[in-house]
């Protein structure tokens, strides 16, 4: 009976069913099931032990420097990461161009796209009579009666760019996984991507070995390792594209249409309209500062591990560094606490540009509100009062080409008053008005400031090596060795 009971359990247990032997096994195939487990458990021990090395060792030698980077989504942690490995890890780096270069391809496509989607709202809109009883449509078809006509040479370039919206999809189906929910809704070959859902890859996916498959090659570190013979290529239909996407972007009727909705793609991560003759070239291989340039959402946690050469006074034990990008969105903000305990310096990135924008996640959150938000429960949280927090007040470039085209800061920020509209004035009081948040919440830190604009290599290089000189220094004083 007791025998029958187990019985039923173990016939009422998946993994026992999973695990159990055919029912009809051979004494051979026995013999080889057991040989196949016994080599599964070696290669298994085998990885314990390699794990338990690396562990003692990590224990026996000197503690790497680790540095987490922090900031809402958009704020150029990513970038700021692209930098290090760029700095320390140059041959890796370059050996993702091919994966870089597919990025650069989406980021046109999807540059596009939303005009092409802003052109087809219009003409829609100018076509739609109001009617008394739906007061929405009366104040939509009220706000569009200053847009300029939608031509019919318009509607016929916005013919002529069609492709580039399947090459769009047939990226986005290469760079998720199969499954994946943003792909549910591209079952219809003709249908393209909605805009409003943003592509993200998971950061331990994979991604890139996949783009690197898409051109054919492992590397792209220069044009001779890339199949320009490929015909699936994406960049085939780009070149092909070319003229007419620099004929959208230079039309006067859809700068107006984009002025008018405050759409200015030239200030959004990805953006290279601005030189569409290098990046749609059949031979297009992406520079460094394009891979910088480049946007690709990212989830999870990304860690580089990189080795200095050489520390301030020789000293072995700024060798080893590991830098940790997690996501920014609000929805993942709460995995950032189990980072907290054990790091040598915050590197948090405030993005002082975003003064005129809200939020993807709630559209009635300023983005500059957020950061000012976040940067206080950090330099409040008590298990980061012996960190070392760098501040990165970030896309300063961007900030001041706002500022010169006449958007008013104090428009945004109240308390801003009557002061110029230029950028040292506006820095000046941005910088005073995070360094105030430390000192009514942490006061006896110490700050690393800086006015970055991530996506340019040399100055952020300059800035990044200062940092690391700065906390190899603070980590050798902790160790009394200095």
């Amino acid at each position: 009976m007791l025998r029958a009971k187990r019985q039923r359990i173990s016939d009422d247990d998946p993994l026992a069913r999973a695990i159990a032997p055919p029912p009809s096994e051979t004494s051979e195939e026995r013999e080889q099931r057991l040989a196949a487990e016994q080599e599964a458990k070696r290669v298994s021990d085998a990885i314990d032990d390699e794990l338990n090395r690396q562990r003692i060792a990590e224990k026996k030698g000197p503690k790497a420097i680790k540095i987490l980077l922090l900031g809402q989504s958009e704020s150029g942690k990513s970038t700021t990461l692209k930098n290090f490995q760029l700095m320390n890890s140059p041959k890796a780096f370059r050996s993702e161009r091919a994966s870089w270069r597919a990025v650069i391809q989406l980021n046109v496509v999807q540059s596009v796209h939303a005009i092409l989607d802003l052109m087809s709202r219009v003409h829609s809109s100018a076509h739609t009579l109001p009617t008394s009883s739906n007061h929405s449509t009366n104040r939509l078809s009220s706000s569009h009666r200053d847009y300029p006509p939608i031509t019919t040479d318009h509607l016929k370039l916005k013919m002529r760019l069609a492709p580039l919206l399947q090459v769009e999809v047939a990226l986005v189906k290469k760079l998720l996984p199969y499954g994946h929910v943003q792909l549910s809704g591209l079952a219809n070959p003709a249908q393209s991507l909605p805009l409003q859902q943003e592509i993200s890859v998971n950061s331990s996916a994979g991604w890139k070995n996949t783009f690197s498959r898409l051109i054919g090659r492992e590397s792209c570190d220069s044009s001779d390792l890339i199949d320009w013979s490929d015909p699936d290529d994406p960049g085939l239909v780009l070149n092909a594209c070319s003229e007419d996407m620099k004929r959208l972007w230079a039309d006067p009727i859809v700068k107006k249409m984009m002025e008018i909705e405050k759409m200015r793609p030239e200030e959004m991560a990805g953006f290279f309209l601005d030189a569409l003759d290098r990046v749609t070239s059949l031979h297009y291989t992406p520079t460094d500062d394009d891979i910088l340039r480049a946007r690709l959402k990212t989830l999870g946690v990304s860690e580089h591990r990189f080795t200095m050469k050489t520390g301030p006074l020789g000293s072995p034990m700024s060798h080893d560094w590991r830098v940790f990008d997690v996501g920014g969105q609000r929805s993942l903000r709460a995995a950032w606490v189990p980072y907290f305990d054990d790091m040598n310096a915050i590197i948090f990135l405030a993005p002082i540009s975003c003064f005129d924008q809200v939020l993807q996640e709630d559209l009635s959150v300023n983005r500059l509100a957020d950061s000012f938000l976040l940067w206080k429960s950090i330099v409040s949280n008590p298990l980061l009062k012996k960190t070392d927090l760098v501040l990165f007040l970030n896309k300063c470039d961007i900030l001041r080409a706002k500022l010169e085209s006449g958007i008013r800061l104090a428009d945004y920020i109240v308390s801003y008053g009557s002061r110029p509209n230029d950028f040292e004035s506006a820095s000046v009081y941005l910088k005073k008005k995070f360094t105030a948040l430390l000192k009514d919440h942490s006061p006896d830190r110490q700050l690393y400031c800086h006015f970055t604009s991530v996506t340019e290599a040399k100055s952020t290089t300059l800035i990044l090596e200062n940092v690391q000189d700065l906390l190899v220094r603070d980590n050798l004083k902790r160790s009394a060795l200095v």
